[in-house]
């Protein structure tokens, strides 16, 4: 589509003159937006028309203007999710007229305009509607255009509008419209509500057309979009998010004021809000208490109207704290309504005068003359619910409220016997409209939706039950019939299952429930007595009707202080929240009533409140800041309020004083207003009881019956002693807080609204008090304005209805809106504010530091033209958009200074991490070398001890061995011996044996052949035993060489390593004497004295100074100390290493120690490695040396003695 592909290039165009050229505001990418439309369109717009193109840069929201309904019943159709279809059929009532206010001319461009150069004009066709048509000739005071399907129109030019060109089809802020007029407003919202793009700025209002279906706008994708500032378009979410950027960035509270006529989405637009502030300051858990919230006032406060399937018959502000993290921490809800809870006070005085006169005819002239003395026990209200007639009468096509309907269909088997509950049509209260579904609504599971939230927001379930209760006897209230009792029409309840089943549910005996509905106490002041008047059929019904209305009044203000409780647990009040709005609109109907009356002047109070932001504070700002302005004017409702609140002579003050009268009636009442307001010109009297009021919207005509009796809004006496009676505690709490109620007289300037000092608080009054609480809040807040449009009557997705679009729009002045705010400076800031958050990006020093003076040269340097701002006495004011090139210009800056601070702290981190590293390796060896020493001693402890059992394990195995050889030996020696004595003495002789039992020798005959045999091999034996003699002389000789050598080894390994210790101590030497160096050439840099003296004198000087900068934590030690630091370090190291690798050599060639090498080669390689380590070393030294003098000083002298120092230690460490 055109608009999508051109939306990007409007994206910052600013409210600048259409023939203005303005470069943007994204540096090099400044371009020409857009030149003269066209030569006849600058003569025609007037200043305000002519405003630019721009696209304002306002993050404000939409306004809460209500607006002229219309009396048109609606058909079935798909809604948005909180208007739902209708079940009536159209019956096509024709528009209200509504009068057309002085604006409708002002701003729609009317003016005569030469056309030659124009191609396409807006023309206005019989039927109202607007058609694009194309200019063929003009001749004169005439012009021939055609239209798109063909036909051919002959009109006067003067009625021609012109039209936007093409490029400007479908932009999304009615800012950038280069004629701003009713058609070109039309069609622009008509091309993007096509293209499913329900959402259009008009200036800092948002204006919201209800689609009727669902439409691909929501979710988590959209709201990370908008939190992340991808998307800008239009949308409920930018005007949230824009809300809670400023509650954080201006520390001030905020509201979101959603307004439109029934059916227009203001309910799924709230929801929509708060879903977005839910993703935003989620986290803590409240936030999905405070979204459950909305299935229970839709339920007890929404209800089916002809118009609207989830019509909202309440008002309601929601109040959302946030902690100083920007987390939802509470809620708080309060809401706005009226009562129409009344009995007939006229006919309680005719009954009550006709007892007196039958009883007391002794006081009848008395009591005719002052019947003020003559009243009903009686007491009013303070919280009255919105529309509560809803409860016990219903339309043809509509219904009560939801939850009824939901507690008949979703509610347990248990419970319906319980509560005895039947279904919906059983219910006379239920079943007057005959209406008891809504297409596409499943009542039962709303009902578990609503049993969810209600568990959710901590309403107990003994609590739940009893408000199950109440609604079930407001229903069987309904089915309570009456029977007459005597010939004057009296009448008295029937004890049936609707009169046992109330008195059970809320707890009362069937008795009191049956006098309290068919008997009333009247009391006489003066005398103090009590007077009990029986009930007509119409008053008991009036009691009885009264009675259910109250109790579900009750109830409803109970179910909302205890949502609050549970929304404030836990709230830390930090001053921070952002209210969101959701009320009912401007209503017009065939018959308007009390309960119109009170809507519409709610909605006058709100138009109000809108003025006052986006027209008159922002005018009288730039008065009093003294900037060249020319006041533009508006249409101002301060007439109607006036006629609405003026005392004494005002609607308000001369119903309150009728009201009092108990004599008073509803013509009396329409016949002093026409007496006292004939001169008002907001006021125009009608026949009979009828009378016109010139609201902002339109006129309205109201009739005056029923004022006085629902502006009286009594409940008798023996309702509430009824319900203070009862078991149950819920209506207990009930007449608990009516009687408390009652008692609150009517104070400070409400006090002179007539009648007596006991007056008590009329509805009037009541709603008066809540709707200025309720401004007052919001006047304490930053303003977000958020309309709601309903594109026609029917809920049918597309329909657009051009008449019915343009009458909403006009109730909430979107052209005065469009108008004031292109034309204005709607972005501002104070000459200390400006220079503070901009200054800093001067690039040149200002000589005077004022804040105007740093303010200015700002100004100047960035190059915004004189004609986009303004300074006033205080503060600048900008037009739209201009602050953004600030702004975007800051916020590179910043992102520029941020990434410098990122890459150095960054790269101090590294270093840090590189420092702690390093200190984390050293550790590690620290500990892993002394670990792995004490895991090597215990090794070698263990092998030494492994060893030395098997020394002794083997010796003495080999000393068992040899001690059997050697036995066995002797007794071979004794044998051989004894045979060779034996031999040589004779042939036989004894051999004797030892061992016997009696000590006694065994003799052995041995023949001499064997022992001369014995005897040859003895003499082998000495033989070889003296060859064996000779190889061990041979091996003691070669053991003392060995032992020898080693004696030798020992002593050339001694002699090397004394040179190793002579190696290292002369290096540990140096390094020293080069600490002490470096130090005392630090203390001499800092007290500039020379390098002189001998080297004695130098290292002692140096050792001192070394001991005092230790002494001192440090001082400012040089950087060379750690380097040397490292390399005796590096020294003590090696050292240890290499002595503990030449100690277990030594232990291995000695034997002490078993390991599998060769101890010669290793102690080669050992000393190899020593070697060249030593020289690394000396090399590395000799650098640290230069590196060093290069950081010594500038001194020459100095620098040459430190260089003959440094070579005198080299030449004696080389050495």
């Amino acid at each position: 589509m055109s608009m999508v592909n051109d939306k990007r290039s409007y994206h910052s165009i600013k409210s600048l003159p259409v023939d203005f050229r303005y470069t943007g505001d994204q540096g090099a990418d400044r371009t020409m937006l857009l030149d003269t439309i066209s030569e006849n369109a600058e003569k025609l717009r007037d200043s305000s028309d002519g405003a630019a193109n721009g696209r304002g840069h306002v993050g404000s929201d939409s306004d809460e203007s209500p607006y002229g309904s219309l009396n048109v019943p609606a058909k079935d159709g798909a809604s948005l999710a909180d208007d739902d279809d209708d079940n009536n059929k159209d019956t096509s009532t024709p528009v209200r007229p509504i009068k057309q206010s002085y604006t409708d001319s002002k701003w729609s461009d009317t003016t005569p305009y030469t056309s030659k150069k124009k191609i396409q004009s807006w023309v206005q066709l019989p039927d109202g509607n607007w058609e694009l048509g194309t200019v063929l000739q003009t001749t004169g005071n005439d012009s021939v255009i055609t239209l798109p399907e063909g036909k051919v129109l002959k009109v006067s030019s003067e009625t021609l509008i012109p039209a936007n060109p093409d490029i400007l089809d479908g932009v999304d802020d009615l800012m950038q419209l280069s004629y701003l007029n009713e058609p070109s407003v039309l069609y622009n919202l008509q091309y993007r509500y096509d293209r499913d793009l329900i959402y259009t700025k008009a200036g800092p209002v948002l204006v919201a057309v209800n689609p009727f279906k669902k439409v691909l706008l929501y979710g988590n994708d959209y709201i990370e979009a908008y939190k992340r500032k991808s998307l800008d378009n239009p949308h409920v979410y930018a005007i949230t998010d824009t809300a809670m950027c400023e509650m954080i960035r201006d520390e001030v509270n905020q509201s979101i004021i959603i307004s439109g006529e029934s059916g227009a989405g203001k309910t799924e637009t709230a929801k929509i809000a708060m879903q977005y502030l839910a993703a935003l300051g989620g986290g803590s858990g409240i936030e999905y208490e405070i979204l459950k919230t909305n299935p229970i006032l839709e339920a007890f406060g929404n209800a089916k109207t002809l118009r609207n399937n989830n019509s909202s018959r309440f008002g309601k502000l929601i109040e959302i704290h946030f902690s100083e993290t920007g987390k939802i921490s509470g809620a708080n809800i309060q809401t706005c309504k009226i009562s129409s809870t009344t009995h007939s006070f006229n006919k309680i005085i005719v009954q009550c005068c006709r007892i007196i006169e039958t009883l007391l005819n002794l006081l009848l002239f008395l009591l005719l003359h002052q019947m003020r003395f003559l009243v009903p026990y009686s007491f009013a209200r303070e919280d009255c619910f919105c529309e509560q007639s809803r409860v016990v009468q219903c339309s043809e096509g509509e219904r009560s409220y939801h939850i009824f309907y939901q507690l008949c269909a979703g509610a347990s088997s248990s419970l319906k016997d319980k509560l005895n509950l039947k279904n919906a049509d059983e219910f006379k209260y239920l079943r007057q409209s005959n209406c008891f579904t809504i297409s596409g609504v499943d009542d039962a599971e709303q009902f578990r939706v609503v049993l969810d939230a209600l568990d959710i927001v901590h309403v107990s379930k003994e609590d739940q039950d009893s408000v199950f209760a109440m609604l079930a006897a407001v229903l069987w209230l309904g089915n309570v019939s009456f029977t007459s009792v005597d010939s004057e029409n009296h009448v008295e309840p029937v004890i049936d299952e609707g009169l046992t089943t109330v008195a059970t549910l809320i707890g009362c005996k069937v008795e009191d429930l049956k006098l309290a509905l068919s008997t009333r106490k009247m009391r006489v002041v003066r005398r103090n007595d009590t007077i009990i008047q029986k009930l007509t059929l119409a008053q008991a019904m009036d009691t009885r009707d009264a009675l259910a209305k109250s109790i579900y009044s009750c109830l409803f203000d109970w179910l909302v202080e205890q949502i609050n409780k549970s929304l404030a647990v836990g709230k830390r009040r930090t001053g921070r929240s952002i209210s969101i709005l959701d009320i009912y609109g401007f209503e017009s109907f065939e018959r308007n009533s009390f309960e119109q009356f009170c809507i519409n002047y709610a909605n006058e109070r709100l138009q109000q409140h809108f003025n006052r932001h986006l027209f008159k504070l922002e005018q009288e700002e730039y008065i009093q800041d003294g900037i060249d302005w020319a006041k533009v004017d508006f249409e101002d409702n301060q007439d109607c309020l006036n006629l609405f609140e003026k005392k004494p002579l005002g609607l308000q003050s001369l119903l309150d004083e009728e009201s009092t009268f108990p004599n008073g009636t509803d013509l009396s009442f329409a016949n002093k207003l026409k007496q006292h307001l004939s001169s008002n010109p907001c006021f125009q009297g009608e026949r009979g009881k009828v009378f016109r009021v010139c609201h902002y919207a339109g006129e309205v005509t109201y009739d005056t019956t029923g004022f006085l009796e629902k502006n009286r809004d009594l409940l008798h006496s023996d309702s509430i002693e009824l319900l203070s009676s009862c078991t149950c505690p819920l209506p207990q709490a009930f007449a608990s807080s009516m009687r408390n109620q009652s008692e609150k007289a009517v104070v400070g300037a409400l006090h002179r609204s007539g009648g007596a000092d006991s007056q008590k608080l009329s509805v009037t009054t009541k709603f008066k008090s809540q709707l200025f609480q309720l401004m007052q809040r919001l006047e304490s807040t930053t303003p977000h304005f958020i309309r709601c449009i309903k594109p026609n009557n029917f809920q049918s997705p597309g329909g657009y209805n051009q008449g019915l679009i343009l009458q909403q729009l006009r109730c909430c002045g979107v052209l005065e809106v469009v108008r004031i705010s292109r034309s204005g400076f709607p972005t501002r800031m104070s000459h200390q504010k400006f220079a503070r958050r901009y200054g800093f990006l001067l690039l040149e020093h200002v000589v005077s530091q004022d804040p105007l003076s740093v303010s200015v040269a700002i100004l100047h340097q960035f190059n915004i033209l004189p004609e986009m701002y303004q300074v006033g006495y205080t503060k600048l004011f900008f037009r739209t958009g201009q602050i953004g090139v600030l702004e975007d210009t800051r916020n590179r800056t910043l992102h520029g200074i941020l990434r410098v601070q990122s890459c150095f702290r960054g790269h101090q981190a590294r270093c840090q991490l590189r420092e702690f590293r390093r200190g984390i390796t050293t550790l590690q060896s620290f500990i892993r070398g002394e670990r792995v020493r004490k895991e090597y001693a215990g090794i070698l402890r263990r092998h030494r001890a492994a060893i030395s059992i098997q020394k002794h394990a083997r010796a003495r195995i080999l000393r068992k061995k040899f001690n059997r050889v050697r036995e066995a030996s002797t007794s071979m020696q004794s044998v051989i011996r004894g045979w060779l004595v034996r031999r040589c003495s004779g042939d036989i002789g004894l051999v004797q044996f030892g061992g016997r039992k009696c000590n006694e020798p065994e003799e052995v005959p041995v023949k001499s052949s064997f022992l001369a045999e014995l005897q040859r091999h003895v003499l082998r034996a000495e033989a070889a035993l003296r060859v064996k003699e000779e190889e061990n002389d041979i091996l003691h000789q070669r053991l003392q060489q060995y032992e020898n050598r080693w004696s030798e080894y020992e002593l050339k390994m001694k002699s090397m390593e004394e040179v190793w210790q002579k190696q290292m101590r002369s290096l540990r030497s140096s390094l020293s004497i080069a600490k002490k160096s470096l130090a005392f050439d630090d203390s001499e840099r800092n007290s500039d004295a020379s390098v002189n003296g001998t080297e004695e004198r130098e290292s002692s000087r140096d050792t001192g100074n070394n001991l005092r900068i230790q002494e001192n934590g440090g001082g400012s030690a040089s950087p060379g100390l750690s380097v040397i630091g490292r390399l005796a370090e590096e020294f003590e190291q090696r050292s240890q290493v290499f002595g503990d690798d030449a100690k277990f050599l030594v232990e291995v060639k000695s034997g002490q120690s078993e390991a599998s090498l060769d101890p010669d080669h290793e102690l080669q390689r050992l000393k190899q490695m020593f070697e060249a380590w030593k020289k690394d070393y000396g090399s590395r030294l000799r650098e640290t040396k230069v590196i060093l003098n290069k950081l010594g000083g500038e001194e020459g002298s100095a620098e040459k003695v430190r260089r003959k120092w440094w070579g005198r230690r080299s030449s004696m460490r080389m050495r």
